[in-house]
C-alpha cells in the first residue's frame, strides 16, 4: 500500500479523528489531520458559529490535494482526515492522485450528535451539525474508491474492519493475476 492515501470522510462527530489516527497507526502510515490545514478565515467562521460555504472551502481543498499529490510522488503511505462532504470536493481531492481511497464513516444523526456532546476541545459547534448533513452528498456505488463504514461499532472494531478492507483490497490485483 506504499504510496496510497486512505482519506477518513464524513460529518463533524463520527471520529474521523480517532478512527485515522488510529488507523495510521495500525497501518504505519503517516497522519494528517485536515481541520489542522483550514486556513484561519475558516476556523475563525466555524468557531462563531457559522457554516462553511464552497468558496471558504475551496482554498482548504487546494491544500488537501496538494498534501495527497506530495504524499504520493514521495510513495508514502498516508491518512488524511477530511469531511469531503459533496462529491465535488471528493472529484478534487482525486484530481492528479493515483492511489486514494475513501473510508466514509456514517451514522445517523441521533448518534453522531451523543458523540459531539461528550467531545471537548473542537471548534466545530453542535450547532452546525445540521448544516453539515444538509451538506453530505452520500457517496453511490459510482463512487467505488469508497468504502462506506458505520461508526456504531467500537473503534477498535472499526479499525479492524478498514485494515481487513483495505488490505484485502491491496491482495485483489495480486491474486487475479495469478
Amino acid at each position: 500500500m506504499a504510496g496510497q492515501c486512505i482519506i477518513v470522510m464524513g460529518v463533524s462527530g463520527t471520529g474521523k479523528s480517532s478512527v485515522g489516527m488510529a488507523l495510521a497507526n495500525a497501518m504505519n502510515a503517516k497522519f494528517i489531520d485536515g481541520d489542522d490545514l483550514h486556513p484561519r478565515h475558516n476556523i475563525v467562521k466555524m468557531g462563531s458559529g457559522q457554516a462553511l460555504n464552497d468558496d471558504d472551502r475551496l482554498p482548504w481543498l487546494e491544500r488537501l490535494s496538494d498534501v495527497i499529490f506530495s504524499l504520493e510522488q514521495k510513495s508514502e503511505t498516508s491518512v488524511l482526515v477530511c469531511s469531503a462532504l459533496k462529491r465535488r470536493y471528493r472529484e478534487q481531492l482525486r484530481t492528479g492522485s493515483q492511489n486514494l481511497r475513501f473510508i466514509w464513516l456514517n451514522g445517523d444523526y441521533a448518534c453522531v450528535l451523543e458523540r459531539m456532546k461528550r467531545r471537548q476541545g473542537h471548534f466545530m459547534p453542535e450547532a452546525l451539525l445540521q448544516s453539515q448533513f444538509a451538506a453530505l452528498e452520500a457517496p453511490g456505488l459510482e463512487e467505488s474508491d469508497v468504502i462506506p463504514v458505520n461508526i456504531a461499532p467500537s473503534l477498535k472494531q472499526i479499525v479492524e474492519h478498514c485494515v481487513s478492507v483495505l488490505q484485502a483490497e491491496a491482495e485483489l490485483p495480486a491474486r487475479l493475476a495469478s
